[in-house]
């Protein structure tokens, strides 16, 4: 295939870049960029001071996606060659349908090429991306042809409300999209309806300066609530678990939910209970606020609750979190999150609880969240969200919570195939993994997700997996918890069962002084 990036010539990218060079590494793909002299889709004017106002006041990353190329970063992209393309991606915005067969290396006669369009809420391009963040939305991005979705994703960001970070996931992601809509079946895309199209943002020197002393007060407050507070701080909720479970309730439970205490010193997060000897045992991530560094620690659950506190069974060198325990052929194991290495690990029980040792490496060169696996019919999956980009970059190349992938393999130990469809879901709103996968009595399988359409771990979606095969995935979120009077706070993030037990987790407040 040969493929035909038409760009705005005053504003190339180094998301375009990026788009260039995976394009041009994909086989039996080539890839020239052609330069329009003007598009519709351009940023509005005073865009570029709004995000420099937001760096200044907020010590935000420097720009990633959204960055300029320079003039020799440009001259290094790939020119029109003469040949006639086979798709073209019109990211000036200034071509209407799949009339293109007057463009240059379009021989008189030939067909008229295939033409995608990018838009963001139903508006073209860059413009239409920067107006839904502005209007706090998750935008939802749609490659068409001829009018019709090729591929839609719901994209996301750590950094709510902060537009110039989320403009820059957003264009990463960008990427993540089009790659997958090049495979021909992306999958069904994100469930929901979609907004309306945003205002055009008012970013007149009147508004940016207004704007910007919101954003100085915002600044200010959030100083203060960190002197005041430590942050993020998160809790776990647990509950005797002797009826139905949130999954079957759809709904927090009428008895409510007592809490694991910590020292406001380290948070506790990510409840993973097992049953193991006659006792349950909970694991989960601690977060000493001294070391910023997680490591996986245990506690027993007795009649009343957790049998002191939890103390650290698994520390390693990077951050852990999300220790996926499960027990299998005689041995307990467990899959913690390790995105700070890149990898996907595995453990093994040595001396159970305390002692675990690594015995191999799932997957290798992702940063993936939130690892979580599920044997159905005899084959093994594993659900991550993955971020496209490599480890330790910085913020503004791609959320690490909205682009699903998937990996299968006929042992749990391995060898693992990654999905032809990754990622098979790209979407803000349900595509985190938030928890072990559940089976309902009554047959079918419903995963637990994260919500971060409003921030990172907002809500806890349930939802229905319709697909689960080698051709793709599907599936349908049933109902979204959030946090309210049956758990307060603003946050509720994970769900678990097991031992005869029920635990959530969520947000809360460390006060610095007692």
């Amino acid at each position: 295939m040969h493929v035909r990036l038409r760009l705005d010539g005053r504003h190339p990218r180094r998301w375009h870049r990026d788009l260039v060079r995976r394009l041009g590494a994909a086989a039996d793909t080539t890839v020239e960029v052609e330069f329009a002299a003007s598009g519709p889709s351009a940023l509005p004017g005073n865009a570029e001071t709004l995000f420099t106002l937001e760096r200044l006041i907020f010590g935000l990353p420097a720009r990633a996606a959204s960055a300029p190329l320079t003039a020799s970063e440009r001259a290094g992209l790939p020119a029109v060659t003469g040949r006639a393309p086979d798709l073209i991606l019109d990211f000036a915005g200034d071509l209407a349908g799949n009339l293109a067969g007057n463009l240059a290396g379009n021989p008189d006669g030939a067909a008229d090429p295939r033409t995608w369009h990018l838009r963001y809420d139903g508006q073209d391009g860059e413009a239409g991306l920067l107006a839904s963040l502005l209007a706090g939305r998750a935008p939802w991005a749609t490659v068409s042809e001829g009018g019709r979705a090729v591929a839609s994703a719901r994209l996301g960001t750590e950094m709510q409300g902060r537009v110039a970070t989320a403009f820059d996931d957003g264009l990463a992601h960008t990427v993540t999209l089009i790659l997958a809509a090049l495979k021909d079946a992306p999958g069904a895309g994100p469930s929901g309806a979609r907004p309306p199209a945003a205002p055009v943002p008012d970013l007149s020197p009147g508004a940016l300066a207004r704007r910007g002393g919101r954003m100085l007060a915002q600044s200010i407050v959030q100083r203060l609530y960190r002197l005041c507070f430590r942050a993020p701080h998160w809790r776990v909720g647990w509950r005797h678990l002797d009826g139905p479970g949130v999954v079957d309730l759809q709904g927090h439970p009428p008895s409510g939910w007592a809490t694991l205490r910590d020292d406001g010193h380290r948070f506790y997060a990510d409840p993973f209970p097992l049953a193991h000897g006659g006792t349950t045992w909970l694991f989960v991530e601690e977060f000493p606020h001294a070391t910023q560094k997680g490591v996986i620690s245990a506690v027993a659950m007795g009649r009343d609750g957790p049998v002191g506190t939890p103390r650290p069974v698994l520390e390693e060198a990077h951050h852990l979190s999300y220790p996926f325990v499960f027990a299998r052929d005689g041995a307990i194991w467990m899959v913690p999150e390790s995105s700070a290495a890149g990898t996907i690990d595995l453990y093994r029980a040595t001396a159970f609880p305390e002692g675990w040792e690594k015995v191999a490496t799932l997957v290798q060169g992702v940063v993936a969240s939130d690892a979580t696996l599920l044997e159905q019919e005899g084959r093994w999956w594993l659900f991550a969200t993955v971020r496209d980009a490599p480890v330790g970059a910085p913020l503004g190349l791609g959320s690490y919570s909205d682009a699903l992938h998937l990996w299968s393999a006929p042992d749990f130990r391995g060898p693992w195939t990654p999905h032809a469809r990754n990622p098979v879901l790209i979407d803000i709103a349900s595509a985190r993994p938030a928890g072990a996968i559940v089976r309902r009595a009554t047959g079918g399988l419903v995963r637990p997700v994260q919500d971060c359409t409003d921030g990172y771990g907002r809500a806890l979606g349930l939802a229905r997996i319709d697909r689960l095969d080698d051709g793709g995935f599907g599936q349908t979120v049933e109902t979204v918890l959030r946090a309210g009077p049956e758990w307060p706070g603003s946050r509720l993030h994970t769900l678990n069962s097991g031992g005869g037990f029920e635990f959530i987790d969520g947000s809360a407040r460390a006060p610095r002084l007692p």
